[in-house]
Order: structure tokens, then sequence, then C-alpha cells
């Protein structure tokens, strides 16, 4: 009996011991700050703290292969998952959690065109409580002119969405006419679901463009002869040459000499959404206010009610757009977001030399061909939704 009972205390105390050790791995899992500290002031002997040494090595492993992968890997990670650059000069103790960034999926139905009726106006209604805190405060939100969505200015501080930069742009436009878009209807490669990212990734990469850097005009335009070439096995002709270097003019509205990431990443998310999609599902990605906005650019056109403007018409509208931008527009109070194109004798419709866009006057054959509404809205659509970031560039420079 007395040998029974010693064989059981024994496999008791094994049982304890090897409790203890799962349980010590874990806490030494959970703290592995705790467990360097303690290794670098004694040297641990034994059988148990052999094991959980050897234990803890897979582990351990892991931080040390992150400190070595590269910025360009942690930057083509960004891309991929739809976030931006990590703002540098942002303190991170009280910073909220970012939101999770979920790229949209194609239905069905997209192909289809969609019922957008010119008579049956839309009533915009915005939130009440901030998207990011979820709380209705007496203190002024600021409403995205694009979606929806409002929010507190302290709020986009704390996201690292408003730094001091843009802070000041923000609470100028936000309540203006000329609005303020948010962080989500800002960044135009949110559009593009994962099949279309990994493409534009898969491009981006064979043309050996760094993510999260400016390219200059040497830079752009190599880029966009490698592109041709991938997929016309062919130079690029002089004409389309000339006609990248406009566009890169269009992203470069200061004259800095190069364009930021940002402006170039959103140039070719909406480049590959107007080449890979069709008008209707593009049509989809209309929000309220800006089907609305649209409604009103054309009833403006549309001086002799007869549902029909004329070719030129429609093409001043997709440079129409963009003038949201200009900033002496605030100065003089004129707003084009909600009413349409600008007269030529409008203080707004004058042109600095910066600018590389230019309106040329409609041709007869333009007047004589006539557009409808749901015409006018598939010519638009790919400028609209370009026109949706808060940056001064044209993301896609519209035809002369």
């Amino acid at each position: 009996m007395g040998v029974l009972m010693s064989r059981r205390q024994t496999v008791e105390r094994v049982q304890k011991v090897s409790l203890a050790v799962s349980a010590f791995k874990d806490g030494l899992r959970e703290q592995p700050s705790t467990r360097r500290r303690a290794e670098a002031g004694t040297t641990r002997q034994g059988t148990l703290e052999q094991e959980v040494q050897e234990g803890e090595e897979e582990p351990s492993a892991g931080p040390s292969q992150a400190e070595e992968s590269s910025a360009s890997k942690a930057a083509w990670e960004r891309l991929r998952d739809g976030r931006g650059v990590e703002p540098e000069e942002f303190d991170r103790a009280n910073r909220f959690t970012p939101p999770a960034f979920i790229r949209p999926k194609r239905e069905l139905h997209d192909d289809e065109p969609p019922d957008i009726s010119l008579e049956q106006r839309e009533q915009i209604v915005n939130d009440e409580m901030c998207e990011i805190c979820e709380v209705w405060t007496a203190e002024s939100l600021f409403p995205c002119r694009i979606c929806h969505r409002v929010y507190h200015d302290g709020c986009l501080r704390r996201m690292g969405y408003l730094q001091k930069d843009s802070a000041v742009e923000v609470t100028e436009t936000a309540h203006t006419e000329t609005g303020w878009s948010c962080y989500y209807c800002d960044n135009l490669n949110l559009l593009l679901t994962e099949e279309e990212m990994y493409s534009l990734m898969e491009t981006l990469k064979s043309c050996k463009i760094i993510p999260e850097s400016c390219l200059t005009l040497d830079d752009f335009l190599h880029y966009k002869h490698q592109v041709h070439k991938q997929q016309f096995e062919r130079t690029m002709p002089e004409a389309q040459e000339e006609q990248a270097a406009l566009q890169f003019n269009a992203l470069d509205p200061d004259k800095k000499g190069h364009i930021e990431w940002q402006d170039f990443l959103s140039h070719e998310s909406i480049q590959l959404l107007q080449k890979i999609r069709p008008q209707n599902a593009l049509l989809r990605l209309l929000t309220p206010k800006e089907r609305e906005r649209a409604r009103a650019a054309f009833l403006a056109l549309d001086q002799d009610n007869d549902g029909l403007i004329g070719e030129g018409e429609c093409r001043q509208a997709r440079h129409t757009w963009f003038r949201k931008h200009q900033k002496e527009m605030l100065s003089c109070n004129v707003s084009i977001s909600h009413v349409g194109p600008i007269s030529e004798g409008s203080p707004a419709s004058s042109r600095n030399g910066k600018s590389p866009e230019k309106i040329l006057p409609a041709t007869k054959q333009d007047e004589t061909r006539n557009i409808d509404w749901p015409g006018f809205l598939r010519e638009n659509v790919v400028y609209i939704l370009a026109a949706r970031p808060n940056s001064a560039a044209l993301h896609l420079q519209p035809p002369a």
C-alpha cells in the first residue's frame, strides 16, 4: 500500500510541476520584457529553467525578424491595407485606434445601369454623431462633403488625420459650400477591390516604384513608358508622352518639381478604375451628395429646360469639378460645388499661370451634339470621383 501511495504522490507531483511550468511559460510570453531583465541580472540553472528557456526561443525569434524587415516592405503593407503614411510628429500615447479599412467587393448587378433620376431630388442628411468617438456634443462637427459622416476636430487630431497644416483649411472650408473630404473619401485608393489593388501593386513593383516616395517628371514619364510597353509591347507615342507631361503638371499645382506619393497613388487608382470598370459600375460609386451636385450642374447648363445640353458645355463641366480647390474662390465667396460651371465673366473663372488646364471654346460639331442627363453622368462620373481628394492636384486631367 505504501508503494502505491508513493507512486500516486509521484504522479501528482509531476502533474503539479507540469502545470507550474506551463503557467510559468505563459507568464513569460505575456511579459517578455520582465524575462529579459531577469536574464540580464542572473544566470538560470536547472532543468526547469532550461526547458522554459527553450520554449521561449521560438516566440522571441519573431521580433528580431520583424526588426530586420525593411521600410519598403512595411510601406507595401500599408499600401495593400489602404493605410496612409504614419504621421511622424504625433503623440501616440493619446492616439485612437486607426480604423480598419475594408476594401469593397464587386456585386453581380454592378454593371447594370443605375436608376438616377434628374427630377427626383435626394434629401441629404448627415450623421448626428462623430464617426470616430460616436458621441454627440454641442461642439461644431465637421461634415464630409462627399459622404454622410461628421467629425470632431479633436478626434481627427487624435487619429493623426488632422495636422497643423490642414487644420486651418478644414476649419475654413468644412462649413462652406466648397466642403472638405473625410479620410475615407479623400483616399481614392480605397475604391479599389483587393484584386484591383493587387494588380496595381504588381505594376508598381515591376516598374521599380518605391512606395511613399515623391516622383519627379523624369520618374513619372519613365514609369508611364514602362507601363505602356508592358501593355502594348511598343514604345509610347510622342502625343501620349505630352499628355503624360500635362498630367504631371496637373498633379504638381505648386510647381515643386515633384508630385507627392498620395497624389500619384490617387491618380493611378482612378485611372485603373477608368480602365477596367464600366461606367455603370462607376456610377454606383457616387454618393447622394455627388449626385445632387451633378443634378444642379446639369440643370444650370440646361437653360431651355429641354433635358439636353451641348457637348461643349458637358466638356466644360469636366473641368468644373476640380475648381473647388482654387483658394481664390473662397475670398470671393463663389462656389461651384453645387451650381456647376462658372461663366467666363465670373471672378472665380479666372485662372492663374500655375494651372495647366485650359478650357477651349466649343466647336460647331460640339454644339450640334446634344447630351441628355444619363449621358452627362456617364461622361463626367470619373472626373467627379477624381475630384474627391482635398489636394489641389488634378488627379485625372480632363482632355482639352
